[in-house]
């Protein structure tokens, strides 16, 4: 049966409100609302323990919010119709038996869902693993299981996938394949795709718009060209004694600093000028300045504290 969420691109949509979950004293997730529209890849990121995974199961029903409420296409996920046809889901990429092969833990699912056993040989071409078909999952490398995982989620041929860390595992070769796919998905049979990483480059070279979590709580939503200009007049900084640069640039209003990954800093609110005078006050030796285009990793350091993991 077509169900009405199925049929209506718009209707694919994802939206949180407020919500809440605590886990006796600590709060997993406060007050968090964003919306993931058709159409789009949106990343989900956030440190760890930042509450992404346990917002992601309230929003697949998995976790009963202490407060607020997650919707799918208008709807609890309890409440769609055929939510294998409405939703595919990746949480894990380690649930398979190990003694079956690909093509029968796919058919698996497939009896459960109604769908006919060819189903499972199309998401197997679909996500490249049609030569592995016949082999034990139990052999598999951690790569062709998040592509199992994947072609799982993708039975149904659902409007909307929700995928944790998805390229987890995956080689370059396979990370490339991934990034294509879902902008496939995205740009030409507009699915709503909803991402959740931690390497930051790869989803900066997928997504359309990103939702950042920090200690359970939203520091920023928006289009990643939004994020950057927010972050306008960066300038990278490097100095051999980065205690004493951190505390001249401190001396300035409004500003952020993150460290790169290559030992400088991001410098946030700040012109180049205003750093390089602050420095030559404070009698700090500097080695590097320049302007820069803010990355995702900047965005996402300044506004989570200086850290990725």
């Amino acid at each position: 049966m077509i169900t009405p969420e199925a049929t209506d691109p718009a209707a694919a949509r994802i939206v949180a409100k407020g919500l809440s979950k605590h886990f006796g004293d600590v709060r997993a997730v406060v007050d968090l609302s964003f919306t993931v529209e058709p159409g789009s890849v949106t990343g989900f990121l956030g440190p760890n323990g930042a509450g992404k995974t346990t917002t992601l199961r309230m929003i697949l029903g998995l976790a009963h919010p202490d407060s607020g409420e997650a919707t799918i296409a208008g709807r609890h996920y309890r409440d769609l119709q055929d939510p294998g046809r409405m939703v595919g889901a990746v949480l894990e990429a380690n649930s398979f038996h190990p003694g079956r092969t690909a093509r029968n833990h796919l058919r698996v699912y497939t009896a459960a869902a109604g769908l006919p056993d060819s189903r499972a040989d199309e998401v197997l071409e679909l996500v490249g693993l049609t030569p592995f078909a016949r082999k034990l999952a139990g052999g598999f490398s951690t790569g062709m299981r998040q592509r199992l995982a994947l072609a799982t989620a993708l039975l149904g041929n659902p409007r909307i996938l929700v995928l944790d860390e998805p390229a987890n595992g995956l080689d370059p070769e396979g990370i490339v394949w991934l990034r294509g796919f879902l902008r496939h998905l995205a740009d030409n049979e507009g699915r709503t795709i909803l991402v959740s990483s931690h390497v930051l480059s790869e989803v900066e070279q997928t997504v359309d718009r990103v939702v950042i979590l920090r200690k359970g709580q939203l520091v920023r939503e928006g289009t990643l060209q939004e994020l950057r200009s927010q972050q306008s007049g960066s300038c990278i900084v490097r100095a051999p004694d980065e205690a004493a640069l951190r505390a001249a640039v401190a001396s300035l209003p409004n500003i952020t600093i993150a460290k790169e990954s290559d030992g400088s800093l991001r410098v946030g609110g700040a012109t180049g000028a205003e750093i390089g005078h602050a420095a030559w006050v404070a009698h700090v030796e500097i080695h590097q300045l320049s302007d820069d285009q803010a990355s995702l990793e900047g965005v996402f350091l300044a506004l989570t504290g200086g850290t990725t993991e």
